[in-house]
């Protein structure tokens, strides 16, 4: 009776296993950090789309398609995932969106398995996944006043020339941390005037110094970079890249200068960033600063409340400490991360024992 009754449940967990929503992908995770998905609802392009209805390979270098480039790792994992739900929940074409993810070669959990789990929970997504290098920039990295900045990940935005097929020459590039409540299609459409390279949604009132020590701005030699510019402080969680230029222009190794500079003299405290406005401030298409609510995870030291920017929000950025799904499963959520909540998809791991 009792090899019966094991026998019984076997079969039961079996029948779960083959007929679950959850997916191959999610089920291959190892016991140590079991991540499980809900299933996204399956979005469908409308008759007014390109395209309607595609079937078949989708190409990575489709030039017709919106170009998505975002970073996948087990960490922000749970951010990646919502973020991409409410892409494709509010774009008005989800079958002509493509995302390009970015996977670190020494993530916890293999670049494999987050590839199935990605196609477990968007099973119709058009995507591919890269695995980045960190060799690339290992030595390149300082250390930064919060350590999560100096993951080797974060910087993958200044490789994405080299690490994208040269057919792909246009790119949004957005973080893990925010959610899209709007149609990606209309920031898809921004114009890169002239010789452009970024655009980005910019803050002039926010006070540029602080983001260079003191040591930089004493330096005439290195504070002169900005005396042809007007340079205003940008987020580079959200920005629209010509990749052609980009390569044109080898920003990746003007990129990489400033970031060997600092590995001999501390001329900034902040991670990434700096080096991005050191190369671009005042040479950025401007975007509506709709398209990114900056600021919502706090400051990086506390990652206290902060409420949202008076005006439309078509992004919502959760940059700083705080991340919403850390501050809801803390049940200690701050007004704003309730409007990250709907795009969640994240379904915790019950803890059932069999009695016997």
């Amino acid at each position: 009776m009792l090899g019966f009754g094991l026998s019984l449940v076997r079969l039961v967990v079996l029948a779960f296993i083959i007929f679950s929503p959850v997916g191959l992908g999610i089920r291959t995770l190892p016991a140590k950090g079991l991540f499980r998905f809900a299933e996204a609802p399956e979005y469908r392009n409308g008759e007014e789309c390109p395209g309607k209805g595609r079937k078949g390979f989708v190409s990575s270098c489709d030039a017709s398609l919106v170009h998505i480039a975002m970073t996948l790792d087990s960490e922000y994992l749970r951010g990646s995932i919502a973020a991409v739900h409410s892409i494709l929940r509010h774009s008005s074409c989800p079958e002509n969106v493509f995302l390009h993810f970015i996977a670190a070669e020494f993530d916890p959990e293999s670049p494999r398995v987050l590839t199935q789990l990605v196609r477990s929970t968007f099973p119709s997504l058009n995507y591919k996944v890269y695995i980045f290098r960190e060799d690339t920039v290992i030595n390149l990295i300082s250390s930064s006043i919060r350590s999560a900045l100096e993951n080797p990940l974060n910087y993958a935005r200044n490789y994405l020339g080299d690490i994208l097929g040269q057919c792909v020459e246009r790119v949004i590039y957005i973080d893990s941390d925010l959610v899209v409540v709007d149609d990606i299609g209309k920031l898809w459409n921004t114009t890169l005037s002239e010789s452009r390279v970024i655009g980005a949604p910019e803050y002039c009132h926010a006070d540029f110094v602080k983001y260079f020590t003191d040591e930089f701005w004493s330096d005439s030699d290195l504070s002169r970079v900005f005396d042809s510019r007007n340079p205003c402080y940008f987020n580079t969680g959200v920005m629209a890249m010509d990749l052609k230029r980009w390569r044109e222009g080898n920003y990746r190794s003007k990129i990489e200068n400033w970031m060997e500079l600092q590995r001999r003299r501390r001329i900034y405290d902040l991670g990434s960033l700096p080096p991005f406005l050191l190369v671009f401030a005042g040479n950025v298409e401007p975007i509506d600063h709709r398209w990114n609510q900056h600021g919502l995870g706090g400051d990086n030291v506390k990652g206290s409340c902060r409420p949202l920017h008076p005006g439309p929000v078509s992004l919502l950025h959760w940059s700083g400490k705080g991340k919403p799904w850390s501050r809801l499963d803390a049940k200690n959520p701050c007004p704003v991360d309730h409007l990250w909540e709907p795009y969640d998809l994240f379904r915790p791991q019950r803890n059932n024992r069999l009695n016997h």
